[in-house]
């Protein structure tokens, strides 16, 4: 079996975050809002975290088109979808979609982000990248991270 270093969790879209997780050392964890220039994931800011983190694998929550969202809006969000996608391929990593029903329901989660982001706060509470509401994004892709590290145990 191969020895997992880093596991990255990705929160999607241009609003979204990316973390890095260390299982050898579990309250060790990295997170970023996604790199973005305008309303587009900033690819090679993005890259340089990849490579920076080398990630052994990553786990992204796996999105589709929202009912009665904009038509504009909905493309500009699978945009950045397929370009985070495009740049960790690109960059090596292999990826795992994971439906956000199914990883809530790992940590007995919901559809409410306050819940995400105090679940984030009280498992790094050292971090200090979570305090904010607006970091709600940061604290789902840290723990999406923290799921795939009990999926690759």
């Amino acid at each position: 079996m191969i020895k997992i270093e880093c596991i990255m969790g990705v929160d999607p879209g241009v609003s979204g975050a990316v973390a890095f997780y260390f299982p050898e050392h579990p309250h060790r964890i990295a997170v970023y809002d996604m790199p973005s220039i305008g309303k587009e994931v900033n690819a090679p800011h993005l890259a340089e975290l990849v490579h920076q983190y080398k990630p052994d694998i990553a786990f992204i929550e796996f999105v589709h088109a929202m009912p009665k969202q904009g038509v504009t809006s909905s493309f500009n969000f699978g945009m950045a979808y397929g370009m985070m996608r495009g740049v960790i391929a690109a960059c090596g990593i292999p990826q795992q979609l994971v439906a956000p029903n199914k990883w809530k329901k790992h940590f007995n989660l919901n559809a409410d982000k306050e819940l995400s982001r105090r679940l984030a706060i009280l498992t790094w509470p050292e971090a200090g990248k979570f305090n904010r509401k607006k970091d709600d994004g940061r604290a789902e892709a840290a723990l999406l991270a923290l799921y795939g590290a009990a999926l690759t145990r």
